[in-house]
């Protein structure tokens, strides 16, 4: 018995440390470093910035970054953000602030999807990132 307990402890450790050695993931086309044959994972493009106007005109649930201020507070957690092409409702749910402070003068990253109502066009923010 002693022998079965002792040779499946021993797999199992043999197991977890070559599952260790591979690795996953994305990998960005100009990350220059070697990719092994062990690594997986998504490779290719990512979610690029986009302006105001060009997410207004986007379908629903699409993923889109953001930079700009938020000028206003409309509502709980309804706020006007705007960028140099327009301006947009963005609902931001008070877990998103993460303990920041943003003001008008802030420029801020948002990171989130569009939400297309049958009258109205918001950005159901998931990512606040205040640039310096």
């Amino acid at each position: 018995m002693k022998k079965i307990f002792l040779l499946l402890i021993g797999s199992t450790l043999a197991f977890a440390s070559q599952a260790n050695t591979q690795n996953g993931g994305f990998i960005s086309p100009q990350h220059n470093t070697q990719v092994s044959t062990q690594q997986g994972g998504f490779k290719g493009p990512s979610i690029s910035e986009t302006t105001v106007n060009k997410a207004k005109e986007l379908s629903d649930d699409t993923w889109v970054i953001l930079t700009g201020k938020i000028t206003k507070k409309i509502g709980d957690e309804l706020y006007v953000f705007e960028d140099n092409t327009g301006g947009i409702n963005v609902d931001i749910d008070h877990k998103r602030w993460q303990g920041q402070t943003v003001t008008p003068e802030n420029t801020v990253r948002l990171e989130g999807k569009v939400d297309k109502e049958w009258t109205s066009t918001e950005i159901d923010v998931k990512k606040i990132t205040i640039i310096k």
